[in-house]
């Protein structure tokens, strides 16, 4: 009896546990709640169509008007002057910035000049019997003649006679021998061709200089010229003597310059053309980033927007009735943050904004609706 009892008994807990178990599994259903629709809001302008200025942009670096790169010409040792030979020294117009030691150079003309002045010497007696006439002009160039300046020139042959009496002699030879060392003499002395600073010193005092090296570079810190390539599609709008505003890299300073030049020549593998604008200004150096900033012309019948704005097949959103939708356009130029663009139709409301995952057909609410009555640049 007790296990006919305990049978029921289990009987009764399994059928008890698979109704306790659903009931479980049953309240546990979840229902997916029904999504609401969200609706997005956007920044809208008006479009006026107007004048808008087009304003090229180029940038580069800076470099001296005035620029000139110091090369030895002879051999020597670089002797101290009275200013030590360093960057930012500052030198005047015919102030010696470089001497090589010239002594025994110097010695060498210095005795081809007393050879000269024999020679002239030796044909005074025959001129004075056969060209008693020719006699007083060399006479007067032998008494203005000094070894420490320069030789002065021969005078002057008033006849095809006395031209092959001075030329038998030698003396002609002599005379462009001693100006040929002359010449090169002038060349242990380099001085500044106009006032200005040394940016960079390759050598020190007490080094030997060689022929063809390299000593430094002299510029002129007052005029500077700034490189810029313009696209060839406004090469016809730019003029020299036009007026350039210039910014530095972070727009805290800006400076006035001018065209000065324009090369004639297209660079045949970025299309554009070099032009140099000339600007002055205490604070400018050599090296320094600059951004220019052309007044190309002015496109009629045009808005500006941000280029973010611009999709693919030149087309933009634009707002009808709360929805999204397209329109093509004609874009005629990209600066770096900005388009301009034509064949927009007048009063339409666009996007002013970019909107994140926008498409045509999204329905939209409107922020704001300004009218497009100032241009940012």
């Amino acid at each position: 009896m007790r296990k006919i009892l305990f049978t029921a008994l289990g009987f009764l807990l399994i059928i008890g546990s698979f109704f306790l178990a659903k009931v479980i599994v049953d309240s546990k259903k979840t229902y997916r709640p029904k999504p609401q629709k969200v609706v997005k809001t956007v920044f809208t302008e008006v479009v006026e169509n107007k004048t808008v200025p087009i304003v090229v942009t180029a940038n580069g670096n800076l470099t001296a008007k005035q620029k000139v790169e110091l090369f030895a010409e002879v051999q020597g040792v670089f002797r101290k002057g009275s200013k030590l030979f360093k960057e930012g020294q500052q030198y005047q117009q015919g102030e010696t910035i470089i001497k090589i030691d010239a002594e025994e150079y110097a010695a060498s003309v210095q005795s081809a000049k007393s050879n000269l002045y024999n020679e002239i010497t030796a044909i005074m007696p025959d001129l004075r019997l056969d060209y008693p006439e020719m006699y007083p002009k060399w006479q007067q160039y032998l008494n203005d003649f000094d070894m420490a300046k320069s030789t002065p020139s021969l005078p002057e042959m008033a006849s095809e006679k006395e031209s092959f009496f001075i030329s038998g002699r030698g003396i002609l030879t002599s005379y462009y021998t001693v100006k040929n060392l002359e010449q090169r003499l002038a060349k242990y002395r380099i001085s500044a061709p106009f006032t200005g600073i040394l940016t960079e010193a390759l050598v020190s005092e007490g080094t030997l200089v060689r022929a063809g090296q390299k000593l430094g570079e002299f510029i002129d810190p007052d005029v500077y010229e700034l490189e810029v390539a313009i696209s060839k599609t406004y090469s016809d709008l730019l003029k020299v003597g036009e007026a350039v505003s210039l910014s530095s890299l972070n727009d805290d300073q800006t400076y006035q310059g001018k065209v000065t030049r324009i090369n004639g020549r297209v660079d045949l593998a970025t299309q554009t053309i070099k032009a140099y604008i000339e600007v002055d200004d205490s604070n400018l150096r050599e090296g320094m980033y600059l951004e220019a900033y052309l007044d190309a012309k002015n496109e009629e019948n045009a808005i500006e927007i941000d280029r973010s704005l611009l999709l693919e097949d030149n087309k933009i959103f634009v707002v009808r009735d709360s929805v999204l939708d397209m329109i093509e356009v004609n874009p005629i130029f990209f600066s770096d943050k900005k388009v301009v663009l034509k064949n927009v139709p007048e009063g339409i409301t666009i996007m002013s904004k970019p909107l994140i995952g926008a498409y045509t057909g999204m329905s939209v609410k409107v922020y704001q609706a300004d009218t497009l009555n100032n241009t940012q640049g």
